[in-house]
């Protein structure tokens, strides 16, 4: 009589019989305990013909003595259809006793195919299957893939995908494998929607959080895609933005998404309990370390009191208070900070709690998901390395960093046991994306006219995390080319060296007559004080000279002719001079300008050709912005100085400043303040009138560009503007969106008064020139020269009269970059000033 155990689809069914009989079901196999104590080589393989014989009676392990018994069947038995090698596993007894294992193997997949799919490549859907071409067939693996696929669309917005895998057998006992895939339409939020919020309007919390509703311009972007491991962060950035903004009790309870048939999309609900608003009652600081002065701490601390309680200020203050206890050889150290709420005022008391943490090092720090970028870029984030005391605050900065690289798509940063109970092994996973750009840009504004720029950059380059960019520029009336080059840890300090080489071309235009060529190199460091506060130090070296026209620059219809006599076609319209106040009959020079020359300073600097500048700066920046791009909160302040005359042709201190305070105002209204300032000083030599300060809607809106400040009065000349060296300007601006819009939309209005002056020019205003007609009134020609003479006689307006202009605009945060239109009327203006009530600009990346 032959007995055998059978096992399909990893169903095991085994009966031992000991002791006295019993009656088995229909179906069961029996097999006395003598017939199992065998040894490993006693087992016979059958039906195997990729795997090894000696491979499958690995799996059966014996007991001791060298035999098997029951237990040791039954897990090689599970072992080997766990390696889903095979199809069906059965054990039989031979003649002998002998065991025989009877397999039939899976197939061998000779290849994997993808057919419907247009919206995610084969190499995709590829690398994310786990069925593989020459790898074992498994249906439960298909059956995963079939999953994995679908989910890999459902993240790209696609809830509507069917995917249907086949199954094609070929000799050998292959089999190919094509997943056949309907990918349906995109599936979008329609709908967003927040329940319960009475402090914050729904306009207002929208732009809080990640997901967009769809709308006509959602091809090009992809935050109307419906993710819910979006809409899960959204409810987290929801909660903290109501913690920033002093609602220490608020919950975000559920974040409801909806399918809606009808309208093929999710609806989204976030259920918001805001609770109270409170204010900082109090701030106290306590130590429970020996000879630590808790008091000392103050310093470090962001929170005042009678300020909203913000829990973003309150993790500042406990990591720099815990990064300057361990400076101070408080290694452990630990801040947790408390907080008593007096519900009745609405105040919190904020007290900060420093002790003596537990002493815990750190054995390694190790790296995953890193592929490309080197583990050296990613270890200098850290101020912390292997057999440092484990501060906790010096992990979250590290992991704050390493998010602000911009090289990967997730950072996290978690521990695990070390090899004692005082050592930790910090984890950072990570997962990479492109940092690579090739981008085409184009724009148009009323100054620069149409523009057109091609770009390639790589911020993580080689992965040693350095930066380079390539541009080149071309426009109606700007050209030019770019290379940037930036190593953000020089010598391995935190410290940025960047390198600038550029070129550029400014042509004429209908707002200045002449033109410049540039070309310049410039290298700088950066330093990160903390923070809100950078410094960044610069020198810069540039070589300009200013293009002008033939019939701009010639001096041949000159009042006299070179014998003393009048000369009779010269007929400068003096009703029009003496209009303006302008006597021609003064040495002044303005008879030149009869065939409409330009002014005596362009001239002057086109008769110096090209000047070398050589120059050393500084910009100190103290940044406070909630949002660098659309900001509803903080302070700005930019402050630049530039020495030149550390060699080249020129010198002189130009001083600027200029300071942005946001703050939200009632119904998701924005208030911008905007206070600017500069100063520009004579050193040594003459200043020349490109190193001005030339100010227009730059300064005061609804003026033209150039428009504004000292100017050239020869009313047959250019009248081009001269610049000023000291200027001042002062903007009053609300943003408001509009209610009836959808946020998506991207649009604001705004209404704003500036005001501001430009005035004080020092340039040149007459010069002594070589090979001139000595002729009165002549200014020298650079064109066509003859003899030595001297010219004299700009006649210029140089009026402190503030100008002033109110206006709105329309701000647009479009799929195409940013777009401003304005239109500002002036209130107040110089008599020679020029306006331009309407002004657009723009661009975007495409």
């Amino acid at each position: 009589m032959k007995f055998g155990l059978r096992l399909r689809g990893g169903l095991l069914a085994t009966l031992i019989l000991f002791g006295a009989p019993v009656v088995a079901p229909v179906g069961a196999v029996l097999v006395s305990s003598s017939a199992l104590a065998q040894t490993v080589q006693s087992i016979s393989v059958e039906g195997n013909r990729r795997v090894e014989v000696e491979t499958i009676r690995s799996y059966f392990k014996p007991g001791p003595g060298g035999r098997l018994d029951q237990a040791a069947i039954d897990d090689g038995l599970k072992a080997l259809i766990e390696t889903g090698l095979f199809q069906d596993v059965r054990i039989n007894r031979g003649s002998g006793g002998q065991i025989i294992v009877s397999v039939v193997e899976n197939p061998v997949i000779g290849r994997i195919a993808f057919e419907g799919n247009k919206k995610i490549k084969d190499e995709q859907l590829t690398a994310e299957v786990q069925s593989k071409a020459r790898g074992t067939f498994s249906r439960a693996m298909v059956q995963s893939d079939t999953l994995r696929i679908a989910e890999i669309y459902r993240r790209s917005g696609r809830y509507d995908v069917r995917v249907t895998p086949e199954i094609i057998e070929q000799p050998n006992n292959r089999v190919d494998l094509i997943f056949t895939i309907e990918e349906g339409a995109k599936t979008g939020v329609k709908s967003i929607e927040f329940v319960g919020n009475n402090a914050f309007s729904s306009y207002r919390l929208r732009d809080v959080i990640k997901t967009r509703e769809s709308n006509l311009l959602s091809f090009l972007a992809s935050g109307d895609i419906y993710d819910p491991d979006r809409v899960e962060a959204d409810r987290d950035l929801i909660r903290r933005f109501y913690l920033k903004n002093g609602f220490a009790d608020v919950q975000v309870v559920a974040a409801l998404t909806e399918y809606d048939p009808e309208k093929k999309g999710f609806n989204v609900t976030f259920k918001i309990e805001e609770g109270a608003q409170y204010r900082v009652g109090a701030v106290d600081f306590r130590s429970s370390i020996p000879n630590f002065d808790p008091s000392s701490m103050r310093a470090y601390s962001r929170v005042n009191v009678g300020s909203l309680y913000n829990v973003e200020s309150v993790e500042k203050s406990v990591e720099e208070m815990q990064i300057e206890a361990s400076r101070r050889g408080y290694a452990f150290a630990v801040v947790r900070p408390g907080g008593d709420r007096n519900f009745e005022a609405h105040t919190v008391s904020v007290v900060f709690n420093i002790d003596e943490g537990p002493r815990t090092y750190i054995e390694r720090i190790n790296l995953r998901g890193n592929t490309r970028t080197r583990d050296y870029v990613i270890r200098r984030e850290f101020d912390i390395s292997e057999g440092d005391a484990y501060n906790r605050a010096l992990v979250d900065r590290a992991e704050r960093r390493l998010k602000n690289l911009d090289y990967f798509k997730s950072v996290k940063i978690t521990t695990e046991p070390g090899s004692s109970s005082d050592r930790v092994i910090l984890i950072v996973d990570m997962e990479e994306k492109s940092t690579g750009d090739f981008s085409i840009s184009g724009g148009y504004s009323t100054t620069d006219g149409a523009l057109a720029e091609v770009s390639v950059s790589e911020r993580n380059l080689l992965g040693r995390g350095l930066f380079a960019k390539a541009s080149v520029t071309y426009g109606q009336y700007a050209r030019g080319y770019s290379l940037s080059f930036v190593e953000p840890y020089l010598l391995d300090y935190r410290v940025a060296l960047g390198l600038d080489l550029y070129q550029r071309q400014q042509l004429s235009n209908s707002y200045i007559s002449y033109g410049t060529k540039t070309l310049g190199f410039s290298p700088r460091l950066g330093f990160s004080l903390r923070e809100d506060l950078a410094l960044q130090l610069r020198y810069s070296i540039y070589q300009q000279e200013i293009t002008l026209p033939n019939y701009l620059a010639n001096c041949n219809n000159v009042q006299f002719l070179p014998d003393g006599s009048a000369n009779p076609s010269f007929n400068p319209s003096p009703a029009f001079a003496n209009a303006n106040g302008i006597s021609l009959a003064s040495t002044n020079g303005l008879g030149c300008y009869s065939d409409g020359e330009a002014s005596l300073p362009v001239r002057r600097e086109l008769a110096n050709g090209k000047t070398l500048t050589s120059a050393l700066g500084y910009t100190l920046t103290y940044n406070t912005l909630d949002n660098n791009k659309n900001p509803t909160d903080g302070l700005l302040i930019d402050f630049r100085q530039d020495f030149a005359g550390v060699g080249g042709d020129v010198s002189y201190l130009k001083s600027v400043i200029d300071a942005k305070y946001y703050t939200p105002l009632v119904s998701d209204i924005v208030g911008l303040v905007r206070l600017q300032s500069g100063m520009l000083n004579k050193i040594g030599s003459d200043l020349r009138m490109l190193d001005h300060f030339q100010m227009g809607p730059n300064l005061v809106r609804g003026f033209a560009p150039n428009g504004i400040g000292p100017r050239d009065l020869n009313p047959f000349g250019t009248q081009d503007a001269l610049g000023g060296t000291k200027y001042w300007g002062a903007s009053l601006e609300l943003q408001m969106p509009f209610w009836f819009l959808p946020k998506e939309v991207g649009l604001k209005g705004a209404v704003y008064a500036d005001a501001g002056g430009l005035y004080d020019y020092k340039g040149p205003t007459s010069w002594t020139a070589t090979n001139e007609v000595n002729v009165p009134g002549c200014i020298p020609s650079t064109v066509n020269p003859s003899s030595t003479g001297t010219c004299t006689g700009l006649v210029y307006d140089d009026s402190k009269v503030v100008r002033s202009s109110v206006g709105v605009g329309l701000i647009w945060q479009s799929p195409f970059g940013p777009l401003r239109f304005d239109y500002a009327v002036p209130l107040t203006k110089g008599k020679y000033d020029r306006t331009q009530e309407f002004r657009f600009g723009g661009g975007t990346t495409f």
